[in-house]
């Protein structure tokens, strides 16, 4: 990568939840695995393991629905402080590599290596690194993806899951997100995809035809985030922060989460009581 332009990486641990789950029971190895509510319940799956996904199972999926697919499927109860131990001694080898860390949840991040600790030129020798220490010392696997903006490392690091790195450099980037399915954005819901589809917009080089004053009047403010993103430009830099504990004693939540899988379950957990 030119040196002007910055190294992101972006760290997503494999079925995060399950694959602890299945690291700290050895009844549970290879076995399909859903971690969350009951499948008698209103609850719902927030995340499965990769054999689990074999069956059509995926996250925010009912428990329901998760077992009518996958009748044999092993229903866990989630274990947040496991999860949460994990997460720090994951962010914590981040931390011997660039202080400059932004956590989206307890399982991915992102890292600004542009000038790391080890002084390692190569970004993706030191995401190789990290998913090497990341194996040895929790026995976990993560993938990665590198490149010189948050959006285009997000997208990358889910290229090869599970236990894979991808890169995309600049002059891969205008070609890589031609091909790029419009589901695949980043901020592209359903309700959105579908008025792209509505639009004639099916891939990245579909939305990269459409001018910014059009894609204006179509998605408001988020119009000019498209125009951007379909051209590789990205400038949002990554801003370390940490998830915030409440210490308030008026909702049902012992502490704030930005966790999605943790957010789902416990959603799922209050569908339960008020249908009780």
């Amino acid at each position: 990568m030119s040196r002007d332009l910055k190294k992101i990486i972006h760290v997503d641990m494999d079925a995060f939840y399950a694959s602890v789950e299945q690291r700290d029971n050895s009844r549970l190895k290879g076995k399909p695995i859903v971690v969350g509510g009951n499948p008698d319940s209103r609850g719902v799956v927030a995340t499965c393991s990769y054999e689990a996904r074999h069956f059509g199972i995926h996250s925010a999926m009912s428990c329901a629905r998760a077992y009518r697919l996958c009748p044999h499927v092993i229903f866990v109860r989630p274990r947040f402080a496991a999860y949460q131990a994990v997460s720090q001694q994951i962010r914590e080898i981040f931390h011997r590599y660039t202080d400059l860390v932004e956590p989206l949840s307890l399982d991915e991040a992102y890292l600004d290596v542009t000038i790391n600790k080890p002084e390692i030129q190569s970004a993706t020798w030191v995401a190789q690194i990290i998913r090497q220490k990341i194996k040895k010392e929790t026995g976990l696997t993560a993938s990665a993806g590198i490149s010189y903006n948050k959006f285009l490392a997000k997208i990358a690091s889910d290229i090869k899951k599970p236990d894979g790195l991808t890169v995309v450099t600049p002059e891969q980037a205008e070609q890589f997100i031609a091909r790029l399915p419009i589901r695949r954005f980043h901020g592209v819901g359903r309700v959105t995809e579908k008025k792209m589809e509505n639009l004639g917009i099916f891939t990245g080089a579909d939305l990269r035809q459409h001018p910014l004053q059009e894609l204006g009047q179509h998605f408001g403010k988020a119009g000019e985030y498209y125009f951007n993103i379909s051209r590789g430009i990205d400038l949002r830099p990554v801003v370390p922060n940490r998830v915030r504990k409440s210490i308030g004693k008026e909702t049902t939540l012992a502490e704030d989460t930005v966790d999605r899988g943790q957010m789902l379950t416990i959603i799922g957990d209050l569908a339960e009581r008020v249908a009780m």
